[in-house]
């Protein structure tokens, strides 16, 4: 994209934001819903979002939610040379199982999120691979214990607590949610794009669109599959991303956790196994208004005796998503299958 198209996101006109907004509750909403909401035409909605999309302003994603299938999540801090930091990330950000991927503490650590599909998959990238890296120094990985979500903010999947959209109605063909092998196909064309149609995903992976609208929605229901809409950091607003790590007494954990997760500044908080038992990300302005936060509203928090601070240099991706510039990439083309449900070797 030429320069001087590289304008403020954050300055998109009302309708954009109007649109954004609506598709943060309900990432499939259809376009003609939204614009029976808004008052102005389908076609109107459709353009804009595939405007936003093809920018690289927003994009739907289809994802796993790794508890409800028996599985955890990970908080997982490389230290590496700095010269080897951006090598590290960029080979983590090829994962699919790395939602998240940022370089900060001065371009000398890689924080990540994984999302293993399985023990083996874990073990094999924090015990094996990681640590035959030669810029690698040094791996903690916390586990996610449980996840905090603010009364006024954005939770974790993008949407407010306590207004999502209730999934569709489930009917007696598809009273097993679990995943199942054949689940594979539909799943990774989600992750490369949430809003993808029935009749586009019946036709790709060999099933009727009767059967792919009920299998979605019974994964939605089970709590396994859900919806987010990615939005760009450029389009965010804010200057400067931090990580938090929180030392706190164990009877205060829950009080602080939630108090931290109502504060303006926090885009993501979770209580974490390790040292530290509290983590955090903050969005601000500039240094300023993060010094205000760490001798304000982080200082009153009863609880806290030890915190660390980590402003992040650079993202690499987040929620799935390569970021480059501010600007969520284009996912990379879908691999081909011999037939549904097996994947290429990675």
């Amino acid at each position: 994209m030429a320069a001087a198209e590289m304008h403020n996101l954050s300055s998109l006109d009302a309708l954009d934001r109007q649109i954004v907004q609506i598709l943060q509750l309900d990432p499939r909403r259809p376009f003609s819903r939204v614009g029976a909401e808004l008052g102005v035409a389908e076609q109107t909605v459709a353009r804009r979002y595939r405007r936003l999309r093809r920018d690289g302003v927003v994009r739907v994603i289809g994802a796993v939610d790794a508890p409800a299938v028996g599985e955890n999540d990970w908080i997982v801090r490389v230290r590496c040379r700095p010269d080897g930091a951006q090598q590290v990330a960029e080979a983590l950000a090829k994962r699919p199982d790395a939602a998240w991927v940022s370089i900060a503490a001065a371009g000398a650590e890689v924080v990540f999120s994984l999302h293993p599909r399985s023990p083996g998959d874990r073990d094999d990238l924090l015990v094996q691979r990681l640590r035959r890296s030669a810029p690698v120094h040094d791996i903690s990985a916390s586990m996610i214990l449980h996840r905090f979500l603010g009364r006024d903010v954005r939770d974790w999947r993008g949407r407010r607590s306590g207004q999502d959209t209730p999934p569709p109605a489930v009917d007696g063909t598809e009273d097993d949610p679990s995943l199942r092998p054949e689940d594979t196909a539909l799943l990774d064309l989600l992750a490369r794009d949430g809003r993808t149609g029935y009749s586009v995903l019946a036709r790709a992976t060999g099933l009727t669109i009767g059967r792919v609208t009920r299998r979605i929605a019974a994964l939605q229901a089970a709590g396994i599959l859900y919806f987010d809409l990615d939005i760009a950091p450029a389009a965010q607003g804010s200057s400067l991303i931090a990580f938090l790590w929180l030392g706190v007494a164990p009877v205060r954990l829950d009080a602080v956790g939630r108090a931290v997760a109502d504060q303006p500044e926090t885009a993501y908080a979770a209580a974490i196994t390790g040292p530290f038992n509290l983590f955090a990300v903050l969005s601000c302005d500039n240094a300023d208004d993060l010094y205000r936060y760490v001798t304000t509203r982080m200082a009153a928090l009863d609880g806290v005796h030890s915190f660390e601070l980590s402003p992040v240099l650079r993202r690499l991706k987040q929620a799935g998503t390569h970021t480059a510039d501010g600007r969520l990439t284009p996912p990379a083309p879908a691999p081909r299958r011999g037939r549904p449900g097996v994947t290429s070797a990675t």
